[in-house]
């Protein structure tokens, strides 16, 4: 009786035993293969959870709002455009910004084969075919528009941005600043030293490009200023550059230019310039940036003055078009939408311009 117990006790003690290592054999392999999955899923759910997390990043971030890419009808084709030399930053930062995100668009900027650059020659180049279209630091005048229409067409002048125009000095001199009144009166010939308008006694050179090739405008675009009324004593010269070049070595010499492109300049002084003398308004951010500081700081446009209307000559920066219903007509009304985006718009301002959006 008791071997009988005895074996079956120790059957019992080995079927246990087999079934304890059955069930560790079991639990070990589902370990091993559960482990082997994990290893094999891994990389994808590493990757899952990579994208998810840039996802997310990507759409908490700010929206961009328009942009170059979401502009329509953009035509694919080499065009030619030119105009006026105050907008060279945006042909630099914001032509080439376009270029890089639309290259189906190409744009070739064309300097005039006789006259100087600007917003006058490019205007002239446009109503004559050089031009696809144009970009000017001034509104259209009514001769324009009559040439214009007499060759079968019309133009269109579409805002993009603001600048101001400024009068700049040779940084020697000492004067509080202008109104715009005797701004005009100093290009007419009725005041020729800088005594008259609180300064040294000093004759005044005033410079300036041709009018007929002017970039930017200091009287109204109604008035009936030829070229001829402007005093003798007025210096012309091709470009901004060299109105720059030459004040830096001529104490009484005075130039009026767009803002953005003589602000900034080591050799020149931007003075105030007021409708009356107890509102001048300076064209640059305070504090000034002195000669000797410059190059390593600049001074920087006053924008918040442009913005509010406080500064009292804007020049306002616009694509002119040509509104003939074809490939000129495209190109322009695309050229003026890109711009006009939300990313055209910073790229401007980005430029050193004012947008208007």
């Amino acid at each position: 009786m008791d071997n009988t117990n005895q074996k079956k006790a120790l059957i019992n003690s080995e079927i246990a035993l087999f079934l304890r290592g059955l069930i560790i054999g079991k639990v070990l392999t589902l370990i091993v293969i559960g482990g082997l999955l994990w290893w094999l899923l891994k990389p994808n759910l590493l990757s899952r959870s990579s994208v998810n997390s840039s996802n997310q990043s990507l759409n908490t971030g700010p929206s961009t709002g328009s942009t170059f890419q979401t502009v329509a009808d953009v035509p694919t084709a080499s065009f030619n455009y030119g105009g006026s030399t105050a907008w060279a930053s945006i042909r630099q930062l914001v032509d080439s910004q376009i270029q890089s995100d639309r290259p189906e668009l190409q744009l070739r900027y064309l300097d005039p084969l006789n006259g100087s650059p600007g917003s006058s020659s490019g205007i002239r180049m446009l109503l004559d075919g050089q031009l696809d279209f144009a970009q000017s630091s001034r509104p259209l005048t009514d001769e324009e528009q009559a040439i214009a229409k007499e060759r079968g067409f019309t133009l269109e002048q579409r805002q993009v941005g603001m600048d101001g125009i400024a009068v700049v000095v040779n940084p020697s001199l000492n004067v509080p600043g202008l109104t715009v009144d005797q701004l005009q009166q100093i290009y007419l010939g009725k005041i020729t030293n800088w005594n008259q308008v609180g300064g040294p006694n000093l004759a005044i050179t005033p410079l300036s490009q041709p009018p007929k090739d002017a970039d930017t405008v200091i009287f109204p675009s109604n008035s009936d200023l030829k070229e001829q009324a402007l005093s003798s004593n007025v210096q012309y010269v091709y470009s901004t550059t060299d109105a720059v070049r030459q004040l830096s070595k001529t104490p009484g010499g005075v130039y009026y230019a767009s803002a953005r492109s003589v602000v900034p300049q080591c050799s020149v002084k931007a003075l105030p310039l007021g409708r009356t003398s107890g509102q001048l308004i300076r064209p640059y951010s305070e504090p000034m940036v002195s000669p000797e500081q410059c190059p390593r700081q600049r001074n920087q446009l006053n924008t918040q003055a442009i913005k509010n209307g406080s500064y009292p000559i804007i020049a306002n920066l616009f694509v002119i078009i040509k509104q003939n219903k074809g490939r000129e007509q495209r190109i322009g009304d695309a050229y003026t939408k890109l711009l006009l985006t939300d990313q055209g718009q910073r790229a401007i301002e980005q430029a050193g311009f004012v947008g208007v959006r």
